[in-house]
């Protein structure tokens, strides 16, 4: 994720939806009973297992396996990490078991703390809610050696973090927010015009390449075409990168396939993009137009469960696609600082509407005009 992002409208706080609820992706609830979450909702995201936790160079963390070697492919659908102190206790409500469990030194404390026995049948009472993975953290107690006694007899992968639990727990949530996203792949051009992004969608031949090139010689940045990996991430945008074959390549009709990367520079393209602004690209003669004159009208298109406001703009041969989509995208710069022009200009003439009709109506209580010139003639 790039930190260069502006803040978007495709927020929770503007969008209509704010969670991965589509493409087929069912999100279980968290606070789920322990051994209530069926194989069905681990096959509906994607996961990741112990054994690639402890081959993974991105993780930036050092883990080593203690014990459970027999469950090292079982299933990490959660990216968020549970520490366990209660269910140590015997409280096992809202234990997640895909979920990594965290022992931390407190944790551990509290089962040096025990007798023998007690901590033997704590722990198996533990791991027999068959759990995916459980990391152990910082310096080692003298119940280490028990509690991997008991996650051997269970199968369950059991680690250990020479850090201390904060660090741990603030690593693993970012290699499991990458790991874990909801995906879908579109098909589309996106691209990065003054740091707003811009997927440019629409019918084969419409002219969505050839307005990205136009856009690259105007100095803004592609990012992907034809295929737009999109994932999503917390708390509710998408991010938009190219498929690994494609990266950095433009096809347009006529020309081939271009390497923007090689012709323009590394300051021509970008590995990943928010998308801001979905632009529908349409045949001006099309029956699908449905363009707006005004831009009071919201149109939202909906990605990974999440509403990105969505613009149709009609093509036709001669009209200056790179402008409209450079102003499209200070416009939603615009918007997003807290002005918007179309509701602006309705309001001042909402406005006038009324003062007229409010002077009308003043008029028209007003009492006659008395005539007195009859009156004098009579005299």
């Amino acid at each position: 994720m790039s930190d260069d992002d502006p803040p978007s409208r495709a927020t929770p706080s503007s969008s209509r939806g704010a969670g991965p609820s589509a493409a087929g992706i069912e999100w279980t609830d968290d606070e789920t009973f322990a051994g209530s979450i069926g194989p069905e909702a681990i096959r509906a995201r994607p996961t990741v297992t112990a054994r690639g936790l402890l081959g993974e160079p991105a993780l930036d963390l050092s883990l080593s396996l203690m014990a459970g070697q027999g469950g090292l492919d079982r299933a990490i659908a959660h990216t968020r990490i549970q520490k366990s102190g209660l269910a140590l206790a015997g409280h096992f409500h809202g234990i997640v078991p895909t979920r990594i469990q965290i022992l931390g030194q407190t944790e551990q404390s509290f089962l040096d703390s025990l007798d023998g026995a007690e901590r033997i049948e704590r722990m198996t009472a533990f791991f027999d809610l068959g759990l995916s993975c459980v990391v152990l953290t910082g310096h080692l107690g003298h119940s280490a050696r028990e509690i991997g006694t008991c996650a051997e007899r269970a199968a369950t992968p059991l680690l250990h973090s020479a850090e201390r639990s904060s660090v741990t727990i603030t690593r693993l949530h970012a290699l499991l927010d990458e790991k874990l996203a909801p995906r879908q792949r579109l098909h589309g051009v996106l691209i990065d015009v003054f740091g707003v992004g811009l997927l440019l969608m629409g019918p084969s031949g419409v002219g969505k390449s050839e307005c990205a090139l136009d856009l690259v010689m105007r100095g803004h940045r592609l990012v992907a075409d034809d295929v737009v990996e999109c994932d999503f991430r917390p708390p509710g945008m998408i991010f938009g990168q190219p498929a690994k074959l494609l990266r950095h390549h433009l096809e347009v009709r006529g020309l081939g396939i271009l390497n923007i990367k090689d012709l323009f520079g590394v300051t021509a393209i970008r590995e990943r993009k928010r998308i801001d602004v979905v632009v529908r690209l349409v045949d001006e003669a099309s029956q699908e137009l449905e363009a707006d004159r005004l831009g009071l009208e919201e149109r939202f298109h909906d990605i990974l469960g999440v509403s990105i406001p969505e613009l149709i703009v009609p093509v036709r041969p001669g009209r200056d696609m790179a402008s409209i989509l450079e102003v499209a995208a200070r416009n939603e710069l615009l918007k997003n600082a807290g002005h918007h022009a179309a509701r602006e200009l309705f309001g001042v003439i909402e406005r006038q509407i009324q003062q007229v009709e409010l002077r009308r109506s003043d008029e028209s209580a007003m009492p006659p005009p008395v005539d007195l010139s009859g009156s004098r003639r009579r005299r």
